[in-house]
């Protein structure tokens, strides 16, 4: 690998992951991050009460970010070798965090739309 490009990275996760898995993840985050644009844009506000509990939910998102992640590789914390492995680590629990929370905003606002006049 000479040169890192959008292809050999795609490769490397296909590699990782598997063909399958790794394009449902791809589709699940697109349709999750198009699920919140549509409520910021429907809603023309955020409100503050669902970011409070959506950031609550981030720890869980962290912690499943990171099993899953090991349990589609194969590896354990057992396996991590140096300080490059725990920043990967922790760049999965960061990923992980604000992806869940952002499904769990958008969940509550599908869920109970504010209604007309409603103050976030």
């Amino acid at each position: 690998m000479e040169e890192m490009s959008i292809g050999v990275l795609i490769a490397v996760f296909e590699e990782m992951f598997g063909r399958i898995w790794w394009w449902a993840m791809v589709v699940v985050a697109v349709v999750i991050t198009a699920a919140w644009v549509y409520v910021l844009v429907r809603d023309r506000k955020l409100s503050w009460r669902k970011y409070l509990l959506a950031q609550l939910s981030m720890p869980i998102g962290a912690v499943a970010a990171v099993w899953f992640v090991m349990a589609r590789t194969g590896s354990g914390l057992h396996h991590m070798g140096g300080p490059l492995d725990w920043l990967a680590i922790l760049g999965i629990a960061a990923a992980g965090a604000v992806g869940f929370a952002i499904l769990v905003y958008v969940l509550q606002s599908l869920i109970w739309p504010p209604k007309s006049g409603e103050e976030a």
